[in-house]
């Protein structure tokens, strides 16, 4: 399966145009943002748990990465309520589950084997009161994951890259312009070609996950 796997080119996904569909869990259901390959695939994805639901025992080759959007996740290493953000790297497992439900936005495969950092950072959600504000989740190779927090009426600008960019709206709202002006809710997901910048006017406060993306970073026998 390939969806929106072309990183030389924009792609989005809006919460109301987007299709939740069931996962191999009972209770567990998946709306893809992009994915090259099957059930072991490396994907982008966002993840509704239901309440007290779970999903078997697995390993991560390559690594997964994600942000609890509501409710909270858990697995055997701990809870992880909102706003939490966790790094998995290649050759980690776990059995996540959660007794409440949550949504969470999830990355899979998608790491550099000899990336080996672990974290669990609990992320700062207080607004500026002007302009934005950008802290450092991650940084290797050619990968950066960003954490923005911006005031209302606002341009959020990140400079063009050498890599494809994304960002993940996570609360706020806010305009993204291209060959369309698009509204953005929360849990809109967008990504910037190589070479072009990724602009934002907010129209209310913002919280904003961003990560630069190069091209064949991650699990290389996923073509």
């Amino acid at each position: 399966m390939r969806l929106r796997a072309r990183l030389d080119e924009y792609a989005w996904v809006l919460p109301e145009t987007g299709t939740w569909i069931p996962s191999p869990a009972p209770g567990v259901e998946r709306l893809p943002l992009d994915r090259v390959g099957r059930e072991s695939a490396r994907a982008t994805s966002l993840v509704r748990y239901a309440p007290a639901s779970r999903f078997s025992a697995h390993e991560h080759s390559y690594g997964e990465e994600f942000l609890v959007l509501d409710g909270e996740f858990a697995d055997e290493h701990g809870r992880f309520p909102a706003l939490t953000y966790v790094r998995n790297p290649h050759g980690s497992r776990h059995t996540p589950f959660s007794d409440p439900g949550c949504t969470i936005f999830v990355r899979l495969r998608q790491m550099h084997p000899d990336d080996q950092r672990h974290c669990v950072l609990t992320l700062n959600s207080d607004f500026p009161a002007t302009g934005f504000e950008r802290d450092e989740l991650h940084a290797y190779g050619g990968e950066q994951v960003t954490w923005i927090r911006a005031a209302a009426g606002e341009r959020v600008a990140l400079s063009a890259a050498e890599q494809a960019q994304e960002a993940l709206l996570v609360v706020g709202e806010a305009l993204w312009q291209t060959d369309l002006t698009r509204r953005l809710t929360p849990h809109a997901w967008i990504r910037v070609p190589p070479g072009c910048p990724l602009r934002l006017q907010t129209t209310a406060p913002c919280l904003i996950y961003t990560r630069t993306r190069p091209k064949g970073f991650g699990d290389p026998d996923i073509v």
